[in-house]
């Protein structure tokens, strides 16, 4: 596995974590951002600190177990998950959790967004899926996680929020804005009370659109 430039990451992150806040999909301390360095360690944020004030500094370096590296703060309590998708998918090199309130609102609903409403959407994520409530902190979080991680770039997690990965951090993030871009089009779409869905044979083209390309290299 290629190895990472660590300072450009701690940077990187930072930026993503000013734009996951100044959109929104963040209040206080909530949300947790990680970037695969190489084959055995991982970057983090920290947690109790709010995504949109961080530092390079501030960010922990943790092994694939969870052992801490680096770093002066602790890393993030929801670290487990991120651990998850880099275990069960090493072609993942980054993973955003956030909070974007439709698609939260959608996740604590008890709503999946698996409808193929918009195009765009389904050739990039397929199908949005629900796991169920498991308490963050804990490794009921994660347990809830694996069966969806394989699948999917994108999971709403039940009366919680929502994760999503990529092949690079800026996708993990392009990902999340996409799952809440999308969850604002179907509230809409209900509202007006005139959802349709595509018909089957036309939500199979486009989601074969998504898989004839490279795993995790969605343009």
């Amino acid at each position: 596995m290629t190895h990472v430039n660590e300072s450009c990451m701690r940077q990187e992150i930072c930026r993503i974590g000013q734009m996951v806040h100044s959109r929104g999909y963040v209040a206080g301390t909530d949300g947790n951002i990680s970037v695969r360095l190489s084959q055995d360690l991982v970057l983090c944020t920290p947690t109790s600190l709010c995504k949109g004030m961080m530092e390079p500094d501030d960010l922990v370096i943790v092994d694939l177990e969870g052992r801490q590296r680096n770093g002066a703060r602790h890393p993030s309590s929801e670290l487990a998950m991120h651990l998850l998708f880099y275990s069960m998918r090493p072609e993942i090199r980054a993973v955003v959790h956030a909070h974007p309130p439709t698609a939260t609102g959608f996740a604590a609903a008890g709503m999946s967004l698996e409808e193929a409403l918009v195009a765009e959407v389904v050739t990039a994520l397929g199908k949005i899926p629900l796991a169920h409530y498991g308490m963050p902190g804990t490794h009921e979080l994660p347990d809830a996680l694996r069966p969806l991680i394989p699948s999917h770039d994108a999971i709403l997690m039940a009366h919680h929020g929502v994760v999503t990965c990529g092949h690079n951090l800026l996708r993990a993030y392009m990902n999340m804005e996409c799952v809440e871009h999308y969850a604002r089009v179907a509230l809409v779409a209900r509202q007006l009370g005139r959802t349709r869905f595509r018909r089957r044979k036309s939500a199979a083209s486009w989601r074969r659109g998504r898989t004839m390309r490279p795993t995790g290299r969605y343009l």
